[in-house]
């Protein structure tokens, strides 16, 4: 174990969303720049393949990821003589001071109406405890840091941005072709959940007279149909169409093929996908809130996610317009330079030197 920094990677403990993405995509990078960086765990990972990679060394006998993180963890490091501590992930040991804390976002503390009780409740005690206490702050948008700003009242200076980029798979894919077997299609991916605005989404779809054209969803297609308001949205309309789950190989055909990608989300701590599409050669209509004008800058169509006739019109005029599709391929392309692993990799490097 480095004497010096370790990095908190109780995320394999954890389904990989796009939180556990961005810590794991980082990690691989830091590892590759400064292999002096140890990675620790509890006996209970679940991407084993991975842990391996990164030479993740199992420590304590909690196998309870939140027990091991605020109790277990904070004691062993003690008897290391205090390492700087690397949390990706929002949580942290609230009772260890030599911490940096990634805090992603603040949904959780803007909009608890999204969460479970459980999961809101214990993010609202730790999170903030965990930011406060921290040498460093760390998050993925201006829009996010602001939040933080004014919500855990945190000196600016204590927070730096460590922007996310897209995996390689979505990079590499520029001469790839895929076979298509929708047609003309618009395109939608994401966790299936209330910010993501889906409803709004369909019922643009529904008003806005596209003849053939599909919708097509990428997302749980148990959860859509758990959702009763949902179900009767999509009920009776065969040009709606929910994929479930695919795997990268697959999301980059869709994308590469579709019409469009849109992505009226309410709200978005940094917002992947439209830079996945971007990737793929894929136009892409997005929401005007939160941190998607900073990610997207010039390379999307904005619409605002709480009117329902401006997402319809927003996705028409890229449709209707073969120019703006071209200048937004071509610009999605350029704004992508801006995001790199590597790069966010090196400044996290930069301030752990500095702290």
């Amino acid at each position: 174990m480095s004497k010096n920094v370790i990095i908190n990677a109780r995320f394999l403990t954890q389904p990989i969303t796009g939180t556990q993405r961005f810590a794991l995509e980082l990690c691989k990078e830091i590892k590759l720049l400064r292999p002096d960086i140890s990675l620790v765990a509890p006996d209970n990972i679940l991407h084993k393949d991975i842990a391996e990679e990164l030479e993740v060394q199992i420590i304590g006998r909690i196998k309870k990821g939140l027990l091991w993180e605020q109790i277990e963890l904070p004691w062993i490091l003690r008897q290391k003589g205090n390492p700087l501590l690397i949390n990706l992930c929002n949580m942290a040991p609230i009772t260890y001071d030599n911490n940096i804390v990634t805090v992603l976002d603040l949904s959780f503390h803007l909009h608890p109406e999204w969460f479970s009780k459980k999961f809101r409740t214990l993010y609202n005690f730790f999170v903030p405890r965990a930011a406060i206490k921290a040498q460093k702050v760390l998050t993925i948008s201006e829009s996010s840091k602001q939040d933080i700003i004014k919500h855990f009242k945190i000196e600016a200076n204590k927070i730096d941005i460590i922007y996310p980029s897209v995996s390689k798979i979505f990079l590499e894919s520029i001469n790839q072709t895929f076979e298509n077997k929708y047609g003309d299609y618009i395109l939608a991916v994401s966790s299936i959940d209330p910010r993501k605005n889906f409803k709004s989404l369909i019922q643009a779809f529904k008003i806005g007279d596209f003849g053939e054209t599909k919708l097509l969803i990428v997302g749980s297609e148990h959860k859509v149909f758990a959702d009763n308001d949902l179900k009767e949205l999509v009920a009776n309309d065969p040009r709606i169409i929910f994929t479930g789950y695919v795997d990268d190989i697959q999301l980059v055909g869709l994308y590469k093929n579709a019409l469009l990608f849109a992505y009226p989300s309410y709200f978005e701590g940094f917002g992947i996908p439209p830079l996945e599409a971007m990737a793929c050669g894929c136009p892409t209509v997005v929401s005007n809130t939160t941190s998607l004008p900073e990610v997207c800058g010039d390379a999307s169509i904005y619409v605002n996610p709480y009117d329902i006739n401006n997402i319809k019109d927003g996705l028409k005029y890229v449709i209707q317009n073969n120019e703006i599709r071209s200048q937004l391929i071509a610009k999605g392309y350029t704004q992508l330079t801006k995001f790199n692993w590597r790069q966010s990799a090196k400044k996290i490097i930069k301030i752990i030197e500095q702290v």
